[in-house]
């Protein structure tokens, strides 16, 4: 359940695109046909799939305050974690220089389609951002980073998709000159976000108040606590003489 939860929320509650507005240069780019959309969308998945577990084992194996103490006791108290960002994007590069080349291999016609924007991947904010968000919400487990990795990639690549299926449509419309172009795209990636937004109440209705017990306090006549009825009835007629 714990892997379902989290899959959901990182595809349409903590998207990429829609929540954090992560990646949007390819992003607008490469989402005016759904051929190349849908190509970049799995580079992107792919990436995301292999570096966001890898950079799990690197920040609990090597990063983190005393992980190298797995090597030999001496290391506990060497501290890495400020070779996150260095660490990080050599292991997204290595990834992207992989997909590059596999891309290019099979494929050279969305070789040549994506252009410059596949080796962008590299530095492409949702990838770095997809392991950075790993790191700060501190996911305890190599499996559930790789749910969130799938989730985001998932994410991203359904963003893009939907959003060069909208414009290829489009292009046939008459739409206003000025909001031509970024304009028309913009307020439909707005329009997207806010419809994104409407699932983030899907996970709230197990989110209950608990439920509190009253427990009912008998006092024995024999304890210091006890008070006779007679003698609180003159309490409270000394306290209203008063």
């Amino acid at each position: 359940m714990e892997h379902i939860e989290l899959l959901f929320k990182s595809i349409f509650i903590d998207n990429m695109v829609f929540a954090t507005f992560l990646g949007m240069c390819s992003y607008l780019a490469v989402s005016k046909k759904v051929a190349t959309a849908n190509g970049l969308g799995a580079a992107v998945l792919f990436v995301l799939t292999i570096t966001v577990p890898l950079n799990w084992l690197l920040d609990t194996y090597v990063l983190q305050d005393g992980a190298m103490k797995w090597l030999h006791p001496s290391f506990e108290e060497y501290n890495l974690d400020f070779l996150s960002f260095i660490l990080f994007i050599a292991t997204i590069a290595t990834m992207v220089q992989l997909v590059e080349i596999i891309v290019e291999k099979f494929s050279p016609a969305l070789y040549n389609s994506l252009g410059i924007f596949l080796p962008l991947i590299a530095v492409n904010c949702a990838i770095l951002g997809g392991s950075l968000f790993m790191q700060s919400r501190e996911i305890p487990s190599i499996e559930l980073a790789l749910t969130y990795g799938i989730g985001s990639g998932i994410g991203w690549w359904l963003a893009i998709l939907a959003l060069a299926s909208i414009r290829e449509k489009i292009r046939y419309s008459n739409v206003p000159a000025p909001l031509r172009g970024l304009g028309i795209t913009f307020i439909i990636t707005g329009l997207m976000a806010i419809g994104f937004m409407s699932f983030g109440g899907m996970l709230t209705g197990g989110d209950e108040a608990p439920k509190t017990t009253t427990e009912e306090i008998v006092l024995d006549s024999d304890s210091e606590d006890y008070i006779d009825e007679e003698d609180q009835i003159l309490m409270d007629t000394n306290n209203d003489i008063e």
